[in-house]
C-alpha cells in the first residue's frame, strides 16, 4: 500500500497541475525524513540547542533550535532546511521550545527565505507584498500558516523577527509536494493595465514573480503562472485575496508588442525531459477583447549551451466565440526532449491572458537504475526511486541502454498488475464500509486521534497506535507511515475538547442539539472531539465516521452556554415524501397543531389529471397536475386566485405505497401543520386525498414555476431586451420579490418554525410575480448539484447554510437569515451562476471554518453588480458571523419596504 501511495503522487504530480489546496503533506522534519546533515543554522546557543533538535512536536537535545545570544531587531538569524528536490511548499508550521514545560522560548513572527539552487536567494511575500508571517503565542502550539502565493523551491530559511531583544527558540514542520513539473524558470514581456469602459482598472502584471525585471521583461523567476491558483472566467474579479482586479491573469495587449502579433516565452526545466504536452490555462471573454490564443510554435534546445532547434513544433487552436469560459488548451508536444522551451503565441483578438502553465512529460529513467526504498517512517517519499545515473551525471539518461527493454517491460507488468490489486482493494472498502461519497476526508473504523493544537488553523487525523498483542511488539507511530500525513485546514481549532467547548459561540442546552445535530456528519466529527473525554465511549458508524452514544454523552454534557438563540425548544423533524423537511417545528407548536383533525378537505383522486413529475425522493414523489372543479369544491373563500378561464395547476405529493410507518405519519403531520399555515407568500395546502393509498396532499402551484428558472431566463430591463423582445425583469420586480420572501419568512418566524432550505429553487411564482415559499427543491434533478450527499444520511444545501449550521448542526431561524441572504444573491445575480460557483463543496465546508476561526479569511459573495450598496450591505448583515449581529427577518421586512416603493 505504501508504495501504491508513492506511485499515485508521483502519478498525480506529472500528469496534472498541482492544486495548492491538495499539496499539503508533512516533508519530514517531525518524523526524521529530512536528515540532521540537511538541517543547518547560522549559529546555535549550545549543543544541545542545535538545529538538529528544530523538530515539530519533538523533545530531543533541549527542545528546540535556538540561536546564539540575544536576538536582536537588526539580527538575520535563520534555520535551514535542504529538502533533497525541488518542492512545492505550501505550508510552514513552528513551535516555541517547550521542553517537557522548563522552556518558554519561542518566535512571535518570522521570514522567509527560499532557493531552488542553494546559491540564489529570495525572500517570500505575501499576495499583498508582506514579508512577515504571524508565528507563536507560547512555547507549545503549533500555529500552521498558509503561504499565500506557494513557492518552488529546495533550500529553506526561517529567519526569526523581533522588535525587542529577546530570546528565540524554534520548532518547524514544512508541508507540500513534490514538484515533479521540474520548471525552474519562465521568461515573458511584463503584464499591463487594462482600462476597460466602465470598469476599474485591470492590472495584469505578475505580482509575485520571483525573478528580474528588467526592459518591461521578465526573467530567472517563477510566480502566478506556477502558483497552482486559476483564474475566473471574469479576469476582473479574484478568487479569494483582497487584491486588484486582474490580478490573477498575466496579460498583453497585441499592439503593444509592436507588430509581431504574439508573445513570446521562455521556460527552463531542472533536467532534459521528453515532454508530451503543455496545458496553458487562458481567459476567453471575447465581449471584453480576450481570447485564447489563436496557435502557438515551440521550439526546443536539448541543453543550456545548445543552439535552439530548427524544426518546431506548432498547435492551432480552435477559438470560441460562443463560450466565454476561461479553460485550459492542451498543446502537444511530441515527446521532444529539451531542458528548454521556447513558445510563441500567437493573438486570436486585441487582449491575450494567462493565469497557469503547466508541462507533463515522459520519465526518461531507466527501470534497471530504480531501487525502491523500504517502507520505514524515516524513509523519504521523495527518494522512493532513485537513480544512480541522475547522481552521478544528469545527462547521462539522454541515452538509453536497448538491451535493459525486457526488464522494462517486466518492471511496467509487475507495477500495473500491483496497481490493479490495490485498486480492487480499494473499491471493496469503500463498498464494504459505506464510505461518505463527498467527504472531503475518510475517517477509518480505528478509533481516531486528534493531534492537538491550541493556535493551529489545522486538525491532524491520523491512526493511533495500537495496543499490542500478546507476543507481538508494540506498534504506534514508528510503525505507522507519516509520507502522506494530510493537514486539512478544514476544521476549526481543536486544542482539547474542554477548551472548544468553551469557544463554540451560543450553543444551547436544548434538546434541539439532540434531535437535529446527530444527523450532521460534520458535526459528528466535531462532537466526536468534544464527547471522548466526557462519555469514554464511542461508537463506530457504517457511514465511515464516528457517532456518539447519546445513551453515555449527552448534548448538556457536550456543550454548554448561557446565550439563547431563535426556536430555542425541542424540534421535530418532518421527513417529506420529497426527502426534505420543510420546516423544522417547535415540539410545543406540533403538539398543538395535531390536537386537532386535518382540516383539509378529501378531494376526489379521479380529478386530478397528470401532467408532469416535477420531481421525487426517498418516500414519494411531486407531481405537477391539473385539478378538475377545483374552485368550485373549495368554494367561497378559495386561496386560488383568478384564473381567467385557465386550468387550475396543482402540485400534489404522494407517498409511496412502501414507505415507512414513521414517513407516513411524518407525511400526516406535514398535512396538519400545512393546513393551519395561512399567509399570501406561503404555499398553501387546498385538499388531500388520504381516504385511501396513496396518500396525497394537493399544494398551490404557480404558472411561473420556480424563481430559479424564471430569472436565469430573463435579462435585466433594458431597452436593448425591448427592442429585441428579451424575457426581462426590472430592478423594482427583483425588489418587490425580495420583499414578499422576506414577509413569507417573518410569517414562518413568528411561528418559530425554521424552513432549511431557503433559496430560490424554493419559491414559486404566478403570473403576477406574486410569490409563495415551497420546499420542492430537492426533490428535482435540476437542482441536485445544489445539494451535498451524504450516502445513506442526509442531503445538505451547503451553500446556503450558515456556518453554524453545517459544522455544529444548528439550524434556527438566524440561520434561515443567512439562507435568505444567499437567495437575495441569487436574485441580484439573476440566478446566473451557483452561489460560491468557482469554490468545491469541501471548499465550501473549508470556508465555514474560516467563518467559525474568524479570522478575516473567510471568503463572502461578491456584491453582484444590479445590487444596490445599501442591500449588499443588508445582505453582509445576513452573514454575520455571530447570530445575534444578524437582523430579524421582522427587521429585513421594514428595511426592504422603502426600496420597493423608491
Amino acid at each position: 500500500m505504501h508504495l501504491f501511495l508513492l506511485l499515485i503522487l508521483q502519478t498525480t504530480a506529472a500528469f496534472g497541475q498541482i492544486d495548492p489546496a491538495h499539496c499539503r503533506y508533512a516533508l519530514g522534519m517531525e518524523d526524521g525524513r529530512i536528515k540532521d546533515d540537511d538541517i543547518t543554522a547560522s549559529s546555535q546557543w549550545y549543543e544541545t540547542t542545535g538545529p538538529q533538535y528544530a523538530r515539530l512536536n519533538r523533545e530531543e537535545g533541549d527542545g528546540a533550535w535556538c540561536p546564539e545570544g540575544q536576538l536582536e531587531p537588526s539580527d538575520s538569524q535563520y534555520l535551514q532546511v535542504d529538502l533533497g528536490r525541488l518542492t512545492f511548499l505550501t505550508i510552514v508550521g513552528t513551535q516555541g521550545r517547550y521542553a517537557r514545560s522548563s522552556g518558554n522560548e519561542f518566535a512571535r513572527a518570522y521570514r522567509l527565505n527560499y532557493s531552488r539552487d542553494g546559491l540564489l536567494w529570495k525572500s517570500w511575500r505575501n499576495r499583498l507584498g508582506n514579508p512577515v508571517m504571524e508565528g507563536n503565542k507560547n512555547a507549545y502550539a503549533s500555529v500552521i500558516n498558509d503561504l499565500h502565493p506557494p513557492i518552488v523551491t529546495r533550500h529553506v530559511r526561517l529567519i526569526p523577527v523581533t522588535k525587542l531583544s529577546t530570546t528565540v527558540c524554534m520548532r518547524v514542520e514544512l508541508y507540500g509536494c513534490p514538484w515533479d513539473d521540474g520548471l525552474i524558470s519562465y521568461a515573458a514581456p511584463e503584464g499591463q493595465l487594462m482600462m476597460p469602459p466602465g470598469y476599474p482598472i485591470a492590472s495584469l502584471n505578475d505580482s509575485t514573480y520571483d525573478g528580474t525585471r528588467e526592459r518591461r521583461r521578465l526573467s530567472g523567476g517563477l510566480g502566478q503562472l506556477t502558483d497552482g491558483v486559476i483564474g475566473l472566467d471574469d479576469f476582473l474579479l479574484t478568487r479569494q485575496y483582497h487584491v486588484w482586479p486582474g490580478y490573477d491573469y498575466l496579460g498583453w495587449r497585441n499592439d503593444s508588442l509592436g507588430t509581431q502579433g504574439f508573445v513570446e516565452m521562455e521556460f527552463v526545466f531542472d533536467r532534459q525531459r521528453n515532454f508530451t504536452s503543455m496545458k496553458v490555462h487562458s481567459n476567453n471573454m471575447f465581449s471584453r477583447g480576450v481570447k485564447i490564443f489563436s496557435s502557438v510554435s515551440c521550439q526546443f534546445k536539448p541543453h543550456l549551451i545548445a543552439n535552439w532547434e530548427a524544426e518546431p513544433v506548432a498547435f492551432k487552436t480552435v477559438l470560441d466565440d460562443r463560450n466565454p469560459s476561461a479553460r485550459y488548451v492542451t498543446v502537444p508536444l511530441n515527446r521532444r526532449a529539451a531542458k528548454s522551451l521556447r513558445c510563441r503565441f500567437y493573438f486570436a483578438d486585441v487582449w491575450m491572458m494567462f493565469s497557469e502553465i503547466s508541462f507533463q512529460s515522459e520519465d526518461t529513467v531507466l527501470p534497471t537504475q530504480m531501487t525502491l526504498v523500504g517502507t520505514s517512517p524515516v524513509a523519504s517519499e521523495y527518494n522512493t526511486i532513485t537513480t544512480a545515473t541522475e547522481t552521478a551525471n544528469p545527462s547521462a539518461s539522454d541515452s538509453p541502454d536497448v538491451s535493459n527493454t525486457p526488464v522494462l517491460i517486466g518492471c511496467l507488468v509487475t507495477i500495473i498488475l500491483l496497481l490493479v490489486i490495490i485498486i480492487f482493494l480499494i473499491l471493496w472498502c469503500q463498498y464494504d464500509c459505506k464510505v461518505l461519497e463527498k467527504a472531503p476526508r475518510r475517517i477509518l473504523d480505528e478509533e481516531v486521534t486528534v493531534r492537538l493544537s491550541s493556535c493551529s488553523d489545522t486538525i491532524i487525523l491520523q491512526t493511533p497506535p495500537v495496543p499490542p498483542r500478546s507476543g507481538h511488539p508494540p506498534t504506534g507511530p514508528a510503525n505507522t507511515d507519516p509520507h502522506y500525513e494530510r493537514v486539512f485546514l478544514l476544521d476549526p481549532q481543536y486544542q482539547n475538547p474542554a477548551v472548544l467547548r468553551n469557544k463554540l459561540p451560543e450553543l444551547s442546552q436544548s434538546a434541539e442539539a439532540s434531535a437535529l445535530l446527530l444527523g450532521n456528519p460534520l458535526y459528528d466529527l466535531l462532537l466526536l472531539t468534544s464527547c471522548h473525554m466526557t462519555s469514554g465511549w464511542l461508537r463506530a458508524c457504517g457511514g465511515g465516521y464516528a457517532e456518539p452514544d447519546v445513551t453515555q454523552c449527552t448534548p448538556h454534557q457536550c456543550f454548554h452556554s448561557n446565550a439563547p438563540h431563535y426556536a430555542e425548544t425541542d424540534i421535530v423533524r418532518l421527513q417529506g415524501v420529497t426527502g426534505s423537511n420543510m420546516y423544522a417545528v417547535p415540539a410545543l407548536t406540533v403538539d398543538s397543531l395535531t390536537r386537532k383533525d386535518i382540516s383539509a378537505a378529501e378531494f376526489p383522486r379521479q380529478q386530478l389529471i397528470f401532467r408532469e413529475k416535477l420531481g421525487e425522493g426517498q418516500f414519494g414523489e411531486v407531481h405537477l397536475c391539473e385539478a378538475e372543479g377545483l374552485p368550485e369544491f373549495l368554494g367561497e373563500g378559495s386561496p386560488l386566485p383568478d384564473r381567467d378561464g385557465h386550468s387550475v395547476l396543482v402540485a400534489v405529493k404522494q407517498l409511496r405505497a412502501d414507505a415507512t410507518s414513521q414517513a407516513r405519519n411524518d407525511f400526516l403531520k406535514e398535512i396538519k401543520i400545512m393546513s393551519r399555515l395561512n399567509d399570501p407568500n406561503i404555499i398553501r395546502l387546498l385538499c388531500v386525498c388520504v381516504s385511501s393509498d396513496p396518500l396525497c396532499m394537493v399544494t398551490e402551484y404557480m404558472e411561473n414555476g420556480d424563481l430559479n428558472m424564471f430569472l436565469s431566463q430573463r435579462e435585466i430591463e433594458s431597452t436593448l431586451t425591448y427592442a429585441n423582445n428579451i424575457p426581462s425583469v426590472s430592478l423594482s420586480d427583483l425588489l418587490h420579490m425580495s420583499v414578499q420572501i422576506s414577509s413569507g419568512m417573518k410569517y414562518l418566524a413568528s411561528l418559530n418554525f425554521v424552513h432549511r432550505d431557503l433559496a430560490t429553487r424554493n419559491c414559486l411564482l404566478d403570473r403576477r410575480l406574486t410569490i409563495k415559499i415551497a420546499d420542492f427543491g430537492m426533490s428535482r434533478n435540476l437542482y441536485s448539484s445544489d445539494y451535498y450527499r451524504i450516502q445513506g444520511r442526509a442531503v445538505l444545501p451547503i451553500r446556503w447554510m450558515a456556518w453554524e449550521s453545517i459544522l455544529l448542526g444548528k439550524f434556527t431561524t438566524a440561520s434561515d437569515v443567512w439562507a435568505f441572504g444567499v437567495t437575495l444573491w441569487e436574485i441580484f445575480t439573476l440566478c446566473k451562476e451557483q452561489p460560491y460557483s468557482l469554490l468545491s463543496d469541501e471548499q465550501v465546508i473549508e470556508n465555514t471554518g474560516e467563518f467559525f476561526r474568524n479570522q478575516g479569511r473567510q471568503i463572502f459573495l461578491y456584491g453582484p453588480p444590479l445590487c444596490p450598496p445599501s442591500l449588499f450591505e443588508l445582505m453582509m448583515r445576513c452573514w454575520s458571523r455571530d447570530i445575534p449581529d444578524r437582523p430579524t427577518f421582522e427587521g429585513l421586512y421594514q428595511a426592504l419596504r422603502p426600496h420597493v416603493s423608491q
